[in-house]
């Protein structure tokens, strides 16, 4: 596992820049010798050697070259946070440190940020302290509820979260390396991408991967952004929002998918013929909730047709529950169209015959600007957009 020791990863840097121990230890204001100890044990923890030492100076070796890349990616993420607070807390502030601080700036407390961590409170209280007395600034205030992050607080938080993220993706990068395997994929997956894309991917996946962890995320989108943003799940993947919701992400479309309207097996209405917004705004409806692509939709088929919003509706982003609801009253369903498809084939739903003039919605990934995958990431997403070119020849 690759140190989290701050000053030893920034001499590493100093000595792939400047190609001797000698300036590095002059930059740092530190002896040579422990410039080469940092060095050992990163080399220790590496898996080999970082340099290749010459008497022309210090050359990273292939190994050193995917370190030093990404733990320069990670100091991209920390330093403009850290230098926008102090600028001194570049050369003073550790992983420890910051590590509280992000637990702090979650929970909002000492006792459960503590509790986050397995420490003790004196120790995460000490830490966050030691920063603010290096910035000589306030990263808090002292709420009657808890803890409140200031501003470039929250900044730095979710600066740390990501360069830690980096620092993992180089352990996985090393491995890869060496013909192995470190790390994990986490994907924030919403309703559409759980029952109609991951399954037949995940299966793909884990034939040639078999033992790399994946964990798959589900929730609501606002939830699965932030964790998206601050480095705790890799990439999104479900209906896209247009325009995207900020600029620090990227949005990829994979393929578009429209609605069904859908009612249990032998209901009335699926043997009615076409049916109109008018056939259906009496009727008690199970739909997705408010604000996604799939709610906006349904909402603009009865405003298209100058009809208020049908008086009963349930809110389910579930597709098992929608089924459920459906099966036990007298209700009608609004899903996606390829959902609807695999609950359709299965004759666990029948299909409305509404006139489809709604536009599709755009489907597709969303990711961190600039992030980049390791070679199992990269091969999930090469799976995923191999699985959507099938879905878009349906």
């Amino acid at each position: 596992m690759i140190s989290r020791n701050l000053r030893h990863l920034r001499l590493f840097l100093a000595v792939a820049d400047l190609g001797t121990v000698t300036r590095a230890a002059d930059l740092y204001n530190v002896s040579q010798p422990a410039v080469t100890q940092a060095l050992g044990k990163l080399e220790a923890q590496a898996g080999g050697q970082l340099f290749d030492r010459t008497r022309q100076g210090f050359f990273l070796t292939p190994r050193g070259e995917v370190l030093a890349a990404r733990v320069a990616r990670a100091f991209g993420r920390l330093d403009p946070a850290l230098t926008e607070i102090a600028p001194r807390l570049q050369l003073t502030a550790t992983a420890a440190q910051l590590q509280a601080l992000v637990a702090v700036a979650e929970t909002e407390n000492f006792t459960l940020a503590a509790r986050q961590m397995g420490l003790s409170q004196p120790t995460v209280h000490r830490a966050v302290s030691q920063l603010e007395q290096e910035a000589e600034t306030p990263l808090f205030q002292r709420m009657a509820h808890g803890m409140a992050a200031t501003r470039a607080c929250q900044s730095l938080a979710r600066a740390a979260e990501l360069g830690f993220a980096e620092l993992d993706q180089a352990e996985a990068d090393l491995a890869e390396l060496d013909g192995g395997e470190a790390g994990r994929i986490v994907i924030g997956s919403l309703p559409l991408a759980r029952s109609v894309l991951l399954p037949q991917v995940l299966a793909r996946f884990r034939r040639h991967r078999p033992t790399l962890p994946v964990r798959v995320v589900d929730g609501l989108y606002d939830g699965l952004l932030a964790g998206l943003r601050r480095g705790a799940v890799d990439v999104m993947i479900g209906a896209l929002r247009q325009p995207a919701p900020i600029g620090d992400v990227v949005q990829e479309e994979l393929f578009r998918d429209g609605l069904a309207f859908v009612a249990p097996p032998g209901h009335p209405l699926a043997r009615a013929g076409t049916l109109s917004p008018a056939d259906l705004a009496d009727r008690a409806w199970v739909v997705p909730r408010s604000g996604t692509p799939a709610r906006e939709g349904f909402e603009r088929l009865f405003a298209e047709a100058g009809l208020p919003l049908p008086a009963s509706i349930l809110e389910a982003g579930s597709i098992l529950l929608m089924r459920e609801l459906l099966h036990r009253g007298d209700f009608l369903g609004c899903i996606s169209a390829h959902q609807a498809a695999a609950e359709i084939s299965r004759g666990l739903l029948d299909r409305l015959h509404v006139p489809e003039t709604l536009p599709p919605r755009p489907i597709g990934l969303t990711f961190r600007e600039g992030w980049l995958p390791t070679a199992a990431q990269a091969e999930m997403l090469a799976l995923l957009r191999d699985e959507a070119a099938a879905i878009r020849k349906l």
